[in-house]
């Protein structure tokens, strides 16, 4: 990634961090989470006006947060912007320590979103599910390589917002706990001697 790609990419993730800073904007954001909607359903959800929503929703939609799903046609010729949640990436191999973990501190604030989110629902009767792992594996390089392979492939498995189903959101972090030994030490003697 060039330098210019890189700062780019640290002002995106900066953008990020900014936008999920207003509890009101985290609040959008969940009820985006559980449908697309207009600014209109919206200020009815949050009890706010409209039209103090819509800097809320530029703010996020400058984040690349969320994106129009489609303009509803209203009465007399109007149209109204529906939004939904955008499809976040991480900031690639070639992002610095900072942009990783602002995009990382992103990651948790929104998974902290989701889950709080889910637990509000659960108190007002709705029902969702939340599963909280957190574990230590010994793992060989070729054991860590398959568990990366099956959470990519889980990961890139198409999304149809039309289809029957629970949307569930999937954050998983994989971590070393301890540096890696390097190349020389796991070669085996005859190697390293050549």
């Amino acid at each position: 990634m060039s330098a210019e790609g890189s700062g780019t990419s640290a002002r995106r993730w900066r953008g990020v961090h900014k936008a999920l800073a207003d509890p009101l904007r985290i609040r959008l954001l969940e009820a985006l989470w559980e449908r697309p909607q207009s600014a209109r359903e919206l200020a009815e959800r949050a009890d706010v006006p409209a039209d103090r929503l819509y800097y809320h929703l530029g703010q996020l939609e400058q984040a690349r947060l969320i994106e129009i799903a489609e303009y509803r046609p209203l009465a007399r010729g109007k149209v109204e912007r529906v939004y939904a949640p955008a499809v976040t990436e991480p900031p690639g191999d070639a992002a610095s320590p900072e942009e990783m973990a602002e995009f990382l501190g992103s990651i948790l604030d929104a998974t902290r979103a989701d889950i709080n989110a889910a637990y509000r629902s659960e108190a007002a009767g709705g029902r969702r599910e939340v599963s909280v792992h957190r574990g230590a594996l010994r793992l060989t390089d070729e054991a860590l390589a398959e568990l990366r392979g099956h959470i990519e492939r889980l990961a890139t498995q198409p999304g149809d917002r039309d289809a029957p189903g629970t949307w569930t959101r999937v954050v998983v972090a994989v971590v070393d706990l301890q540096d890696r030994p390097s190349l020389d030490a796991v070669a085996p003697e005859s190697e390293r001697s050549s």
